[in-house]
């Protein structure tokens, strides 16, 4: 009962979608500019630089409070929850409810995920994110990278914890949406057309 509750607390922290709001407060549909998603990258490409950041600096904190809300309401199985939630929110935000199910692609509540989850866990797969954009300067692959190692990274360091091996197919769970939503990407980098990351100042 509690993996459906911790989930239903990320669904509906991660259904805000910073981006549409963001724009409507400038008079901009961002749905029907750029590539037409509501996260960060096309924020950043459409409304500037500031707007990038700030859509970004919510979409982490959304997750983080889903985490921390679900810990405090289910403390006795503290990984579980924060990936139920966890992975709520990135559905919330991929998916909204009150946004006619379009959002974003999760990558900065992912990572809002796993910063409240595992610092260490956080900190790997940031640093491979990094790497791999400072070599490509192209955010899909990049965000590729960074969810394919939360498998990896969560049975380095929780294979032996309770319920370790749910967990590790949680994280699976994370890696699966991340491609689901980024198959178009994923198309474009086949083909060598995908575009890097220019952002308005």
């Amino acid at each position: 009962m509690y993996r459906i509750a911790a989930f239903i607390i990320g669904y509906l922290f991660g259904g805000i979608q910073s981006a549409i709001l963001y724009g409507k407060i400038k008079g901009i549909d961002i749905t029907k500019h750029g590539s037409g998603n509501p996260g960060t990258t096309n924020a950043a490409r459409v409304l500037g630089k500031k707007a990038g950041i700030i859509v970004l600096l919510i979409d982490i904190f959304k997750a983080i409070f889903a985490v921390v809300l679900a810990r405090i309401l289910f403390p006795n199985e503290d990984l579980l929850i924060g990936l139920y939630s966890g992975i709520g929110a990135i559905l919330g935000h991929s998916y909204p409810l009150f946004f006619k199910f379009k959002g974003g692609k999760g990558i900065a509540t992912t990572a809002g995920m796993l910063l409240a989850l595992d610092i260490k866990i956080f900190l790997i797969a940031g640093v491979l994110f990094l790497i791999t954009f400072g070599f490509t300067q192209i955010v899909s692959i990049s965000s590729l990278v960074l969810t394919a190692s939360i498998p990896i990274i969560l049975i380095i360091f929780h294979s032996g914890a309770p319920y370790g091996i749910e967990a590790m197919i949680l994280g699976i769970v994370v890696t699966g949406i991340t491609f689901y939503r980024h198959k178009a990407n994923i198309k474009r980098l086949i083909e060598g057309t995908e575009s890097k990351l220019i952002i308005k100042k």
